[in-house]
């Protein structure tokens, strides 16, 4: 009976957690929001216990930070840890898709391509985003490297903090869409350099949108 209850503790535990995570990335609760237990609970119709819990695991990774008097806030990054997130980005995606152009599955190319067709059909900014991320899970599942990808999902943690979308900039779906294009087809061709070149130049496009609207905000 105890394992069970330490087993239902620990999935409601981690199912907060994510529904704070994805408050936090859809912009709920954007970066310098204090976050206060009782209201987070009643939000997401928990008891305070589990919010505790995920607050302070979101504070030991980073993502929150103390707030003035008591309680905490999600965390602000400065411009130099945006210039660190995404040099780190670069490696990691680079490596993704190296990984890629060697174990990817003609299924899996496919499903890609048609990934990024949803994601060039997207109108909406944040619909674009989600499709986005679905783009590079799968990448990181033709990866076929567990810790790698733990790494990336770590990362993404983190991107999390970011405000808006890079796709509220227009062109940017657009552009992204032909990036996406060019890891795709070097994956096909099994070519691990060009694939590792193609995911680099499109986190650096990336960045280079992002210091525009970080810029635009300040």
């Amino acid at each position: 009976m105890t394992a069970s209850k330490d087993l239902l503790s620990k999935t409601r535990g981690q199912s907060t957690y994510q529904a704070i995570l994805t408050a936090i990335r859809d912009g709920i609760y954007r970066p310098g929001d204090p976050l206060r237990e009782e209201e987070v609970a009643t939000r997401l119709g928990v008891s305070r216990t589990p919010v505790r819990e995920a607050l302070g695991r979101l504070q030991e990774k980073g993502l929150l930070e103390a707030a003035p008097g008591r309680g905490v806030a999600v965390s602000i990054l400065s411009m130099q840890q945006i210039f660190e997130l995404y040099a780190m980005r670069e490696e990691l995606e680079g490596v993704v898709a190296r990984f890629a152009a060697r174990h990817a599955t003609e299924a899996e190319i496919a499903n890609l391509e048609r990934l990024n067709a949803r994601f060039s059909a997207s109108e909406d900014p944040k619909v674009a985003a989600q499709w986005n991320r679905q783009f590079h899970a799968r990448l990181y599942d033709a990866a076929r490297n567990r810790y790698l990808r733990q790494a990336v999902e770590d990362l993404q943690e983190t991107i999390a903090l970011l405000p808006d979308t890079t796709f509220i900039q227009p062109g940017r779906t657009t552009t992204a869409t032909e990036e996406h294009v060019a890891i795709i087809d070097a994956i096909r061709r099994r070519d691990p350099e060009g694939a590792e070149k193609a995911a680099v130049g499109h986190i650096k496009a990336a960045l280079e949108v992002r210091l525009v609207i970080t810029r635009a905000e300040t």
